[in-house]
């Protein structure tokens, strides 16, 4: 596939074939290898060949190739336009929560670091498969989180109402309907709330090492030398499952709507047909879902602290800057139309005064969390007015450079560690993590400037990781 320049770090993909509409991509000229490495471009032509898709297909700085969408990947529709669950992800709103605390990053040593962690560890299941520590109130309330995301398992005592107010969506996406759910979704899902999962999810304890615009980060509560908390995980099974369900059963929808699928993987139906309207339903359960399962690891978190530092939680601090979906699909308005806009791996970054912001950060825009690789910064940012010709999204990290099964072969232990520094983990055998290790993974600072750059996002401030906590896959 062919790119054309068309400006400073935004490249054009034109209409060729059976594409509706071109696409554009953000990458510095040094991410440009990448970008052509894999098939994500194929992968944006093929969003581009959707009914009612709108212009243009974007690819963020940390594009690379998924299932159906590419990972980085915006595909706005219109109202007449189809649905993909292929275009939203498998985990379904898995996403980023920052926490921050009253405390200086300085006043914790290896051993409190290593000690914290076996306690959170001790709280919150991590891995593949693994099954939260609450199911037995989570089992009694499953149905009100989907229905009522954060909200619910706040009103069980997971936090406070304060925490709400910081998430996106308020923690709930209208909508749900768990009588579109298959059974095997709602048993995975009911077993697994509260728990961290595998691959590329993480809880870090962090220390913010820069600041950029302190008016702002102030109004976020960050400050330099803070000790902060970031959380990265979704939906688990409950959201896998939907997706995979709703892929298969798309397959054999789209022809009976005169639909061409380009590619197995962007199978999708009409909007506003019964199939589409059963995806949406069940998609805003696992959104649901996601947002509860971040407010409850929010809450083990905090108890954690409050049980190794013998402290309150008042003093400690710990409260949600904000929580940010990943995959999603939502309705917003562009440019005076309303679209069903589908971030995969993608950011929503709204800009200071934006009508859709929280009207806590109304003034500022709100927090656009970005972490980086294991070993790596993470950034918060904010989007600004530019940002509108990309319906207001950014990048969601760093963006693989290796697959999971060629950074297990090709980096040594050697390598890892080397490149982990003094920052702690949680497991003895580096092969546990070694696919999600700094060199699977671009250049975060890379990846960051290159919509800073143009304009598209502004640094608040950059967080370095001190412990990391993974689960096995």
């Amino acid at each position: 596939m062919k790119l054309e320049q068309v400006g400073f770090n935004r490249y054009r993909l034109p209409r060729q074939g059976k594409m509706r509409v071109s696409g554009l991509v953000y990458a510095s000229p040094a991410l440009l290898e990448h970008v052509r490495g894999d098939n994500s471009l194929q992968q944006l032509a093929h969003a581009a060949q959707l009914p009612g898709v709108v212009e243009p297909v974007l690819g963020m700085p940390d594009i690379h190739e998924g299932f159906g969408l590419p990972i980085g990947g915006v595909m706005a529709v219109s109202e007449e336009g189809v649905i993909s669950a292929g275009a939203v992800g498998m985990d379904i709103n898995c996403g980023v929560r920052l926490l921050r605390t009253e405390l200086s990053a300085d006043s914790f040593d290896r051993p409190l670091l290593r000690k914290l962690m076996t306690e959170v560890e001790a709280l919150v299941p991590t891995g593949v498969g693994k099954k939260g520590l609450h199911r037995g109130i989570t089992a009694r309330i499953f149905e009100e989180v989907v229905y009522q995301g954060a909200t619910a398992v706040v009103k069980a005592g997971f936090g406070c109402p304060e925490d709400i107010e910081r998430i996106e969506e308020n923690g709930c996406l209208p909508g749900a309907d768990l009588a579109e759910v298959s059974r095997e979704a709602i048993k995975r899902g009911s077993e697994q709330l509260g728990t961290l999962g595998g691959g590329n999810h993480f809880i870090e304890l962090q220390r913010v090492d820069k600041v950029f615009d302190p008016e702002v980060a102030e109004r976020f509560g960050l400050f330099e030398g803070q000790l902060t908390v970031m959380i990265h995980t979704g939906s688990r099974g409950f959201g896998h499952q939907i997706c995979t369900d709703y892929s298969k059963g798309h397959i054999p929808a789209a022809p009976r709507y005169g639909i061409e699928l380009p590619s197995k993987g962007l199978a999708c139906a009409p909007i506003d047909s019964a199939e589409g309207r059963s995806y949406y339903a069940a998609m805003a359960c696992a959104v649901n879902y996601a947002f509860a399962n971040r407010q409850i690891i929010t809450a083990d978190i905090r108890q954690a602290f409050v049980q190794v530092l013998g402290l309150r939680l008042e003093d400690i601090g710990l409260q949600v800057v904000y929580d940010v979906a990943h995959n999603i699909a939502k309705w917003e308005e562009h440019g005076g139309r309303r679209l069903l806009v589908h971030r995969k791996g993608a950011t929503r970054a709204l800009p200071p005064g934006h009508p859709a912001n929280p009207p806590v950060y109304r003034g500022t825009g709100h927090p656009a969390l970005v972490p980086g690789s294991m070993g790596t910064a993470s950034y918060v940012l904010v989007g600004t007015d530019l940002a509108a010709e990309s319906f207001f999204s950014v990048n969601h990290g760093a963006g693989r450079t290796l697959s999971r099964s060629a950074a297990e072969r090709s980096i040594t232990k050697e390598e890892f560690e080397a490149s982990m520094g003094e920052i702690l983990y949680n497991t003895r055998n580096f092969r546990d993590v070694v696919d999600e290790a700094p060199q699977a993974y671009k250049d975060i600072e890379e990846v960051v400037d290159t919509l800073v750059e143009i304009g598209l996002t502004r640094k608040i401030a950059r967080m370095m990781p001190m412990a990391v906590i993974k689960g096995k896959d």
